[in-house]
């Protein structure tokens, strides 16, 4: 395995992080973002109002993006598994 072989590896496994973490990332912190705005409105400071919407977006976010986030990671692993021979036998010339 060359080093080009392993960065192009470790460049899709962190693309692949990238994008299944992306999804309830984004919507937590625009769900936070929401309620922080709501707060500062309507001068409510109570500290736990926030963590309800965030949890609740989060797992809708997981139910609509679940599909998209399991099909890339099964397909980065197939990658990886139909390939994993080529990976660990050194290159013969």
């Amino acid at each position: 395995m060359t080093p080009e072989m392993v960065l192009d590896l470790v460049r899709a496994g962190i693309l692949t992080v990238v994008m299944v973490a992306a999804p309830p990332l984004l919507t937590g912190l625009t769900a936070g973002l929401a309620m922080a705005i709501f707060q500062t409105v309507t001068s409510i400071q109570e500290q736990t109002l926030a963590f309800i919407p965030k949890i609740l977006a989060v797992l809708l976010a997981l139910v609509l993006f679940g599909p998209f986030m399991m099909s890339r990671l099964v397909s980065f692993f197939t990658g990886i598994a139909d390939n994993f021979n080529y990976f660990i036998h050194p290159i013969v010339q």
